[in-house]
């Protein structure tokens, strides 16, 4: 083999193991890939049926299914994958370039191949791998974003349906109470004694009774409305075959004080953790700048084939950042923008506090309300109630006295269950700030 096919081989040798090269992974990138490994990973399934699901399953199993299912969370999940992947190619070298150059006048004169690799300034790569992994923390943080909203709207939609159908059995239970009294009325009315009274009174029970009519008809049609929530909240489409609708019950969730609220919000809040990792990113865009100034190389050679001895032209250039304006310009433009998340950071908290604020506000409101409903007004119907049915037996009492009590009864657990779904709905916000909404192994995600 002659010298010119020994070094075209050499060169071609060459180019094949760079080809195959592997670099060393960082610290910041490997803890980026194992978090993104050790995160639950959502269904890539569009039409995901919940078949371990039934209509007994506890309500931490239907938000689960959708924080699995739903499609934002997979699309937040995805650009999570997409933005980690990017972290070795912003902090690798650019690919190497194989060279050609040849003097033909009648015949070829020279021949010469060669290899160009580009070198940048001294930490510019390593600066801009921890851009790139800031970059796929906020991809992180949007990721836990999404899972927490889909958890809350699965809540809040198990909510309404809990709400829904214990109205529906209320207004039933109502509106035979209602029919009771007006029986009850109709009868005075036939006997003639307080024939004025009663006619006053059939009036008011008939507008009542049409009133509680046209409520129960709209919850039929409301309990539509809410399925079609709870099914698009679970992540299932219109044309998915209906999961198992849930009777979960609505009762009232204990929350822990205010001050430890706020300390789990300051420390675990989506949007102020999505916000941090947004500064981080501005922090290492500014060390990516300050990187500006420093000139960037490449080297290479390139070897003449058809030299006689051999010839060989090593090249080699130098980037000249001269323009030192623009240099500065480009780090006060990352400055700017790292003052402007920080900013943006702060005020956030800000807002976060009214918010906290008037969640906390709304529960209390309900307590009181709850609890006024609960020890004072139900407690004083039913005595009063134990004294008409007495004095129903002495005579001292008319029948329609104790419907219209028990009509009273049931038009204050209506007042309650207004009150307790106005309560559980703030709740589940005051969880969605503390990032406590998901489930467990979700929640732990959320407050690395």
């Amino acid at each position: 083999m002659n010298l010119s096919s020994a070094i075209s081989l050499a060169c071609l040798a060459s180019a094949a193991l760079l080809a195959g090269c592997r670099t060393t992974t960082p610290a910041y990138e490997q803890h980026a890939r194992d978090r993104l490994a050790a995160a639950p990973s959502p269904s890539p399934s569009l039409n995901s049926q919940p078949s371990t699901l039934n209509s007994e399953s506890p309500s931490s199993d239907f938000v689960r299914f959708a924080v699995l299912h739903h499609p934002a969370v997979r699309a937040a999940y995805d650009d999570w994958r997409a933005a980690v992947a990017s972290i070795t190619p912003a902090r690798s070298l650019p690919d190497p370039q194989f060279t050609f150059q040849a003097d033909i006048t009648d015949t070829l004169m020279t021949f010469m191949p060669g290899l160009m690799f580009d070198v940048m300034g001294p930490g510019k790569r390593a600066a801009m791998g921890r851009e790139a992994a800031a970059g796929a923390e906020t991809a992180h943080r949007a990721y836990v974003a999404a899972v927490l909203r889909v958890a809350a709207e699965a809540r809040h939609a198990l909510i309404d349906l809990a709400y829904v159908e214990q109205s529906r059995r209320l207004y039933g239970a109502t509106i035979h109470a209602i029919d009771e009294t007006l029986a009850l009325t109709n009868a005075g009315y036939a006997t003639g004694r307080g024939m004025n009274a009663s006619f006053a009174e059939q009036a008011r029970l008939q507008n009542e009774a049409a009133r509680h009519h046209a409520h129960h008809a709209a919850l039929d049609d409301q309990l539509v409305a809410t399925r079609a929530r709870f099914k698009s909240a679970l992540g299932l489409a219109p044309g998915d075959a209906d999961p198992p609708w849930p009777d979960p019950g609505l009762t009232a969730t204990t929350l822990p004080p205010a001050d430890e609220l706020w300390r789990r919000t300051a420390a675990a809040n989506p949007d102020l953790a999505q916000m941090r990792a947004m500064v981080d990113l501005a922090v290492a865009s500014v060390e990516v700048a300050q990187k500006s100034g420093a000139p960037d190389f490449s080297v290479g050679a390139m070897a003449d084939l058809r030299a006689n001895p051999l010839m060989v032209r090593p090249t080699a250039t130098v980037s000249l950042p001269i323009w030192r304006d623009k240099i500065a310009s480009t780090i006060a433009a990352a400055g700017a923008r790292r003052a402007a998340a920080t900013e943006r950071l702060q005020a956030r908290e800000l807002e976060l506090a009214s918010e906290l604020a008037q969640q906390i506000f709304m529960v209390r409101e309900s307590d009181r309300m709850l609890a006024y409903i609960d020890r004072t007004a139900l407690p004083n119907l039913a005595r009063t109630l134990d004294s008409l049915e007495a004095g129903v037996a002495s005579g001292a009492s008319e029948p329609v006295a104790i419907a219209e009590t028990r009509m009273s009864q049931l038009d204050l657990q209506h007042e309650r269950l207004d009150a307790l779904r106005d309560r559980e709905n703030a709740v589940v916000d005051l969880l969605l700030l503390t990032a406590a909404v998901a489930p467990a192994d979700f929640n732990h995600s959320s407050q690395e």
